[in-house]
């Protein structure tokens, strides 16, 4: 996403720092809750994974970028509230606070997404305003009582939404026709309306949704700029290598939600849907992004090197693996999956610090 231009109203590089740390303390214990759900023994509470991981990390960590760009302190509170609403859950301390926090966090974020829009109306701002809108309204859903099981559609639709609007603006360098953008606006709406249905008919709804989630990685696939930067080499091979494998994944996981017949708790595969789409897709999406987003949020630089492919391979076989246990009903590969999950989020960490310390030291003066 373009940035205004820096002015006095915006937060310092430095003061982002803090924003950031309470992301990260939210994908610790998240993933520390979901290795306990897999009986890996952790002190983390399991039954806060999804909303560690999603409302909170992801939560806080886009917030934070739309904040960036908007260039105004008030868009900053959207980071800090979901920050604070993760700290809540991760601590155990106020938890009763932890879904209105979220819930205002998305509400700042909605805001921050629609100024953008104001400035600039396009496909791709639009499509951001009803990722930052399925947010929203999984946090006030949340904040009323409902479970985290029964707003998975909405947290998922507001990650892939939030991904596919980033990637279309992208995508006009190879300046699709007006057929592939009406195309793409079909399938927003689609997965739109899929979401509104959840409400009223939750299985055919999410099953729908699901099989709109496939049309859009074929889209993606036909369109992505990646398509051709991957013949390239060093960063811009590695963004589209992730990228491209991302989009596989997003593939897989709609149709297995198709296959479910929905997400409701107890569905067969459903497990493995949820991980295809929110570790396959959309994590893959991180590894490829880091370098282009730590050096806009936190002003550093960050020197490719060819050890971010190690985490990025960890992460798709290990998923294999998991996917493959989730299907065979083996709960040992499950498990050992899930671990090798954990593991690459640890070398992502590991590399992306080794990167930013790099670009420190090469940085004159």
């Amino acid at each position: 996403m373009r940035r205004e231009a820096a002015t006095t109203r915006d937060l310092p590089p430095p003061w982002r720092v803090p924003l950031l740390v309470l992301a990260f303390v939210s994908l610790a214990v998240g993933t520390a809750a979901g290795l306990a759900r897999l009986g890996w023994g952790f002190a983390a509470p399991a039954a806060a994974h999804g909303p560690l991981m999603i409302a909170a990390f992801f939560g806080t960590v886009i917030a934070l970028e739309r904040a960036v760009a908007v260039g105004a302190r008030w868009a900053y509170l959207g980071p800090l509230a979901s920050g604070l609403a993760g700290l809540a859950l991760a601590t155990g301390a106020g938890t009763g606070y932890a879904a209105p926090l979220a819930a205002a966090g998305s509400l700042v974020l909605f805001a921050a997404t629609l100024t953008i829009f104001a400035r600039q109306k396009a496909l791709f701002t639009f499509t951001l305003v009803l990722g930052a809108l399925a947010a929203l309204v999984a946090s006030l859903a949340r904040a009323g009582g409902d479970e985290a099981w029964q707003v998975t559609p909405w947290w998922i639709g507001f990650l892939v939404l939030t991904i596919a609007g980033e990637r279309l603006e992208l995508s006009r360098f190879l300046r699709p026709s007006p057929l592939a953008q009406g195309a793409f606006a079909a399938i927003v709406a689609w997965l739109a309306l899929a979401l509104v249905a959840t409400a009223f008919t939750p299985g055919p709804a999410a099953a729908s949704f699901g099989a709109g989630l496939v049309a859009l990685a074929l889209w993606l696939v036909r369109h992505d700029i990646a398509r051709r930067t991957v013949r390239e080499a060093g960063l811009t091979r590695f963004i589209a290598m992730a990228l491209l494998a991302g989009y596989v994944w997003l593939a897989l996981g709609g149709a297995a939600i198709v296959a479910a017949g929905g997400l409701a708790p107890g569905a067969p595969g459903r497990d493995a849907a949820l991980h295809m789409i929110l570790a396959g897709f959309v994590l893959s999406m991180v590894f490829g992004h880091a370098p282009i987003i730590f050096p806009a949020v936190l002003g550093v630089r960050m020197p490719y090197s060819p050890a971010a492919y190690v985490p990025l391979a960890v992460l798709h076989a290990t998923l294999a693996v998991r996917v493959a246990g989730d299907y065979a009903n083996d709960a040992g590969m499950r498990s050992a999956g899930g671990m090798g999950n954990a593991l690459a989020l640890v070398l992502f960490v590991l590399v992306t610090a080794g990167a930013v310390l790099r670009g420190a030291r090469a940085r004159p003066g």
